[in-house]
């Protein structure tokens, strides 16, 4: 088994909220991936910083990310991502304001990995996802 670890907990690492001690305290020995999800979010989020001393260490965090085995977003991938979209439309929700936790969590479910997230909300009504929520102070 492995994990996918949504970008929130990323960031909260690097902002010293939390320490990758305790992300490893739940994922334990356990394989920790990266989702191409997770390197577009943070990519975008440092593109929005203005040049100084926070834009070089979220690079930095970023160029440490990168060191992390990848995953990729494969055919199916992309058919599980078509099913859960489709799934949470027809419960009347929209997936397109998700489209970047649908993402994610069609990665971690192909793959039968959890997903540790800080959001809850985000991905609670996602079927067959298995989330493991953490509480950032």
């Amino acid at each position: 088994m492995g994990w996918l670890i949504d970008t929130s907990l990323w960031i909260a690492v690097e902002r010293g909220a939390l320490a990758a001690a305790d992300i490893h305290a739940i994922t334990r020995q356990a394989p920790v991936y990266l989702s191409p999800v997770n390197v577009a979010e943070i990519r975008f989020g440092l593109e929005l910083l203005r040049p100084g001393p926070q834009k070089q260490r979220a690079t930095a965090m970023l160029r440490r990310l990168r060191r992390k085995p990848q995953l990729r977003i494969t055919v199916e991938t992309s058919e599980t991502f078509g099913i859960l979209a489709a799934k949470l439309k027809k419960a009347g929700r929209d997936p397109h304001v998700r489209v970047n936790d649908l993402w994610l969590a069609a990665q971690a479910i192909q793959r039968d990995f959890r997903l540790l997230t800080s959001n809850a909300k985000d991905f609670a009504d996602i079927p067959g996802l298995q989330m493991v929520v953490m509480n950032v102070p």
